[in-house]
């Protein structure tokens, strides 16, 4: 159990993600919790808005796993990367993945994670963090050693800024765990608004 929470508000915690990042960073904090993904396809796009779309997508796997585990706590998320207002997904290939990241050297882009907490009976909290992410220059012959790491598939805008691509990290604005799948601080404030409401 995590110290900084009451035990009923964190207690049948059910993890909607297959994301190893979010997993870990839960386990880090001490939450004791299943992990049960979300059956939806996560490129969608239900909304023109980028923030309300990540918003809509960590609810509706939420409300997807809600079906498995009704009497449970379920928490999901879906994180993008947006550079140019362009939507930086999960590369499909060595080639997507250069383009990615060719396109983040040198300039700022934006990670935006949205996050639901949904409880029983029927109590949702959905909220949304975004960070600013400037990348140095990277070269070519980086891009491409980076790339044969395999380091940059499955993961959102072709990186992981808590592995080898932290290399790649000026600075950044905002909240890191953000970047990594799951901002950590609004979390915490979701599950004290959780603990209103009970």
């Amino acid at each position: 159990m995590n110290p900084f929470l009451p035990g009923d508000i964190q207690s049948d915690l059910v993890l909607a993600s297959a994301s190893p990042r979010r997993k870990e960073i839960l386990e880090r904090l001490g939450f004791e919790f299943e992990v049960i993904p979300a059956g939806l396809e996560e490129d969608q796009i239900l909304s023109e808005d980028p923030e309300k779309n990540v918003r809509l997508l960590a609810e509706l796997k939420g409300v997807d796993v809600q079906r498995v585990r009704p009497r449970k706590t379920i928490l999901a998320a879906d994180t993008i990367v947006r550079c140019d207002d362009v939507t930086l997904g999960k590369p499909a290939d060595s080639g997507e993945a250069f383009e990615m990241l060719r396109s983040l050297s040198g300039r700022g882009h934006s990670v935006i994670t949205g996050v639901a907490l949904i409880a029983p009976p029927n109590r949702r909290i959905i909220e949304a963090e975004s960070t600013r992410v400037f990348f140095r220059d990277i070269t070519d012959i980086e891009i491409t050693r980076y790339i044969d790491t395999s380091e940059p598939f499955g993961k959102a805008g072709a990186y992981a800024i808590q592995g080898l691509a932290s290399a790649f990290v000026d600075r950044i604005e905002g909240c890191y765990f953000n970047v990594v799948g799951l901002p950590v601080a609004l979390l915490f404030r979701m599950f004290r608004a959780l603990e209103r409401t009970g």
